[in-house]
């Protein structure tokens, strides 16, 4: 007896406009390995979109079977089909047909990573983890959950834990982290609060704005021209050459050092940082005064 593929189960991808894509790409021939082989070898060499095209669209079917083992990861089946075939065209580019392999055992690789990898920078804002080893586990993981048929919103006892660990070879302090992710994706910000009233307030809503008002913004500006003002007033009661001091020693994103001034200006080291300090000083009681 035989049972449907993934791709001809229509009932897994219920969306009307899905089942139109699956409709239409079973249209497409299927290639024998002879055909793949000197179309490969064709494009590789002549770059001709049409051949490259004839070869993608008979492993459209590929992509559609793979994406239907990342069913319940929260993600459109649609969005995971677009990367499955973004990962069919890299794989295109890729292919060496002169190491005998056939095309769908190269692309396979390509169109799990790219769909792996789409599912992991969609699944939360804080990523699942960056080592290989986590991002193992997080699909195996999942699908040891399906096959076990533990939902995410039941607790994993102590024994299944053990043994989910032991059969992934991890700790189960990284199982037990894991199951806690997948058990907290990320919701939007734009659900209501209240789905079964009339109350259309989502959580959006009730987030608190951190940054300042108008009022504030204003506020703030004036108070910094006044303090500006008052400091271009005070400079005045310095002279040309404490001015200039002041300037290269306090105000540069690089200050000039006492020995370079101390040369410029014919005077002793010392000299020029007593007259940095007393700047300064002369500055700080004049604003003092003046406010």
């Amino acid at each position: 007896m035989n049972r449907k593929s993934s791709l001809e189960n229509e009932d897994c991808f219920p969306d009307v406009n899905m089942t139109r894509y699956l409709k239409k790409i079973k249209s497409y021939p299927i290639l024998s390995q002879e055909e793949e082989y000197l179309l490969a070898i064709k494009y590789k060499k002549e770059k001709n979109q049409s051949d490259a095209h004839r070869l993608i669209n008979s492993h459209l079917r590929l992509v559609v079977k793979v994406v239907a083992k990342y069913r319940g990861y929260g993600i459109p089946m649609s969005e995971l089909i677009s990367e499955g075939n973004l990962g069919l065209m890299y794989a295109m580019e890729k292919f060496e047909p002169e190491q005998g392999f056939r095309f769908s055992t190269y692309a396979l690789w390509w169109i799990k990573a790219s769909i792996q990898k789409y599912i992991l920078n969609s699944w939360s804002l804080v990523k699942i983890g960056t080592t290989t080893a986590q991002k193992k586990l997080f699909f195996n993981l999942r699908k040891i959950k399906n096959r076990l048929n533990l939902n995410d919103d039941k607790y994993l006892s102590d024994e299944v834990l053990s043994s989910i660990a032991q059969s992934l070879d991890v700790s189960v302090k990284d199982v037990t982290d894991m199951n806690y992710r997948l058990k907290s994706h990320d919701g939007s910000l734009n659900i209501k609060i209240d789905s079964s009233s009339d109350n259309t307030s989502e959580w959006i809503d009730f987030i608190v704005d951190k940054k300042p008002n108008q009022e504030d913004v204003l506020a703030y500006g004036e108070v910094m021209k006044y303090r500006k003002n008052l400091f271009n007033k005070a400079l005045n009661v310095l002279n040309q050459r404490e001015k200039d001091i002041l300037f290269k020693r306090k105000m540069r994103d690089k200050a000039i050092t006492l020995e370079d001034l101390s040369q410029a200006y014919g005077i002793s080291k010392e000299r020029v940082r007593q007259i940095e300090v007393n700047s300064i000083k002369k500055i700080k009681n004049a604003v003092a005064t003046t406010s």
